[in-house]
């Protein structure tokens, strides 16, 4: 007997029209409505960690290869223990409590969504017993072994202005920017209109000398694409997970470089080894009342799901490409 194989839902829908992004502004508002709707469904479908994750091996759950990535992060950074680190762009707070329970760093979350905010403290407070304040600071959830956390609403392109009057008002007079040993950036950097701000303001607000870093990881496109490629593979990347254009991996080094930062380690190519991501991806978004709830929202809703397939296909074209990396201050 023949069997029937099983249609997935998204190939019963047409790929949207490219759309470009009218302004930087009308970019991050579209990004902030897409997590206050979307949060509560990435935390069902990837449970704390928003990311990728790094298969080691072929036996690896996704929630293994998550935690694998992190350590990944760390082992290239050097992080110590006990650090200060701003994650930018921290999702629901996954590698921020990582951070703060198993290796005692003060981590302040920023997040452009109060929905994730919203999330990172429920859960936060969940793994800390009722949320222990900190002794220095009652926003803050403290772990057993030393380690804080606390998440904060904030536009990442505004972070240098925030901290910087945070900073003067909590000391009564002016004070130095430079406040945090690890700036921490896994997948948010991409999503940012304006990347040398960023870097400017990673760069001001690490501590000098050697044991500062700033930590990325971030999906890139190839150099030298044709314009069929870039059109086939990253448009609709770019398009449905709300993305500026996407740079290389050289220009993340050469924007660094500009703000007066030096490569630590990397970057490192980890395409490969992440791919995997998004093929378990596709397979968890097979709900055809997923699909509709998609298409209800518009055309961005469907962009987005579409924009799993694309990622698949960009991996497997070599076009998109993944990549970490770490700076330190001079």
């Amino acid at each position: 007997m023949a069997t029937t194989t099983e249609i997935h839902p998204g190939d019963k829908y047409e790929i949207p029209e490219y759309e470009a992004h009218e302004s930087s502004t009308s970019l991050k508002e579209r990004i902030k409505k897409h997590y206050e709707i979307a949060s509560d469904y990435y935390y069902s479908l990837w449970g704390q960690h928003i990311h990728h994750g790094y298969f080691k091996s072929p036996t690896e759950t996704k929630e293994e290869a998550q935690v694998n990535l992190i350590n990944y992060l760390l082992e290239i950074s050097g992080l110590p223990d006990g650090a200060s680190v701003l994650d930018v762009g921290c999702g629901i707070g996954g590698t921020s409590r990582f951070l703060a329970k198993e290796h005692a760093c003060s981590v302040t979350g920023i997040t452009i969504s109060g929905r994730q905010v919203e999330i990172a403290k429920r859960l936060t407070q969940a793994e800390t017993q009722a949320g222990s304040s900190s002794s220095t600071s009652p926003d803050r959830y403290a772990y057993p072994l030393g380690g804080d956390c606390r998440f904060l609403e904030l536009d990442a392109e505004k972070m240098l202005q925030y901290f910087s009057a945070a900073a003067e008002n909590e000391n009564g007079k002016p004070a130095t920017t430079a406040q945090f040993d690890a700036i921490w950036i896994s997948e948010a950097l991409s999503h940012f209109p304006d990347k040398p701000l960023f870097f400017k303001s990673a760069t001001e607000l690490l501590a000098a000398g050697k044991s500062s870093r700033l930590v990325i990881a971030d999906w890139f496109k190839a150099p030298q694409l044709s314009p069929e490629q870039e059109k086939a593979d990253i448009q609709p990347i770019e398009d449905g997970m709300l993305l500026p254009q996407l740079c290389t991996v050289d220009q993340y080094v050469e924007m660094a470089e500009k703000a007066g930062l030096k490569v630590r380690q990397g970057p490192i190519d980890i395409s490969s080894d992440v791919a995997k991501t998004w093929d378990i991806s596709w397979g968890l978004v097979s709900s055809p009342s997923l699909w509709l709830f998609a298409i209800s929202q518009g055309r961005d809703g469907l962009a987005f799901l579409q924009a799993f397939r694309a990622m698949r296909r960009g991996y497997a074209n070599g076009t998109f490409r993944y990549a970490i990396m770490c700076f330190e201050k001079p």
